[in-house]
C-alpha cells in the first residue's frame, strides 16, 4: 500500500494530462534528480527514498507514492505539496 495516494479529477483528456505530467516530471528531474519513465499511460518515478506512479485516465489521475524509512516522517508535508502541484498541473485551462 502506498504511503501517499491522491486521486485527482481533470478535464484535460489523456493527451493533455500526459503533457502536463511530463512538464512536471521534467521540472522534478531538474530540481530534485527524480528519474521517470512512461509505461503506457503510467509515469513511473523514483529517486533515493521515494518511488511511485502517476496513472493517467481520461478524466482523472491516480498518484501513489512510496516513501523510504527516513522520508516517512515528512509524509504530511510531501502529501500537501504534491496535492497542491496536482491541482495546478491538472487545472482546466479553458
Amino acid at each position: 500500500m502506498a504511503d501517499i495516494s491522491i486521486h485527482h479529477s481533470h478535464q484535460l483528456g489523456r493527451q493533455g494530462a500526459r503533457a502536463a505530467a511530463q512538464a512536471v516530471a521534467d521540472q522534478l528531474a531538474a530540481e530534485y534528480e527524480v528519474t521517470s519513465q512512461w509505461k503506457g499511460d503510467v509515469l513511473c518515478f523514483e529517486r533515493s527514498g521515494i518511488s511511485g506512479t502517476l496513472a493517467l485516465h481520461q478524466s482523472y489521475a491516480q498518484l501513489d507514492i512510496e516513501l523510504g524509512l527516513l522520508m516517512k516522517a515528512f509524509a504530511p508535508v510531501i502529501s500537501a505539496r504534491v496535492e497542491q502541484k496536482m491541482k495546478k498541473m491538472f487545472a482546466c485551462n479553458t
